[in-house]
């Protein structure tokens, strides 16, 4: 590895993170749908749906929140294909830095921004009436998943930001993640589905990333989920990179 390449990434990650600043509409557009997918099953249909619990909004928070990383990833995708286009890559190639970075500081201002779009979620959970007694180690633990799972997908939005043709195809391969936790224990109990779609949600990476959330929230004894979910974010993580790196050597070689 490149012995300059943390202080690359820093430099480059810097100039990603102006790009937010300057744009700060991305993160408030990202917060946009899930919010009102919150407010709608909470105000609108949360009443007739019964999930055994007395609020809701903190059975459908969880979900909200992988709906939150699955809209803010499309804009990796979208900036780093303006990149592309643009013939950035072929400057920084030029340059004597470290060729891993340039993806790496993409990756960490999404992880970046999306931290930040879920702070505003949970945000406007608290005050639709989100309540929790999870301590300070269960807040961590639940912030540790979700910013693994953002690193997975940010690394799958790698490969159409690298690859896609044109500006829709590079942002709309999200729209699938966005509507994945639909077909979970999101937001109904999987018993409730009939089977071959209970069968489905039981085991898709959604349901146990979902259910270790809330058992974290809840102070529930977190069972085998939070392993499951550790697994699926590791191994698409794991993929998801190596597929993106091969991609990006093809692409500047």
């Amino acid at each position: 590895m490149n012995r300059h390449f943390l202080g690359d990434t820093a430099v480059l990650l810097g100039r990603s993170l102006t790009h937010i600043t300057r744009s700060v509409d991305t993160i408030i557009t990202t917060a946009i749908t899930p919010i009102a997918m919150m407010l709608l099953f909470v105000y609108v249909l949360g009443g007739a749906i019964d999930t055994g619990t007395d609020s809701y909004v903190n059975y459908l928070l969880p979900g909200i929140l992988l709906i939150t990383i699955a809209s803010g990833i499309a804009y990796t995708a979208f900036r780093l294909f303006l990149d592309m286009k643009s013939g950035i890559f072929e400057r920084f190639q030029s340059m004597p830095i470290a060729r891993s970075s340039v993806l790496w500081a993409h990756v960490l201002t999404s992880l970046v921004a999306n931290l930040i779009s879920l702070v505003v979620v949970v945000g406007v959970a608290l005050l639709m009436g989100f309540r929790t007694s999870a301590g300070v180690l269960a807040w961590l633990a639940v912030a540790g998943i979700l910013s693994l799972f953002t690193l997975a997908l940010t690394w799958l939005a790698v490969i159409p930001g690298l690859t896609a043709k044109s500006v829709d195809g590079a942002s709309g391969f999200s729209y699938p993640l966005i509507f994945l936790p639909f077909i979970s224990s999101a937001f109904v109990p999987t018993d409730t589905m009939p089977g071959p779609v209970r069968a489905f949600a039981e085991h898709q990476p959604v349901t146990a990333i979902v259910n270790a959330i809330r058992d974290l929230f809840t102070r529930q004894p977190v069972d085998s989920d939070i392993w499951t979910a550790l697994a699926w974010c590791l191994g698409i993580l794991v993929v998801t990179y190596l597929s993106a790196m091969a991609i990006y050597r093809r692409k500047i070689s």
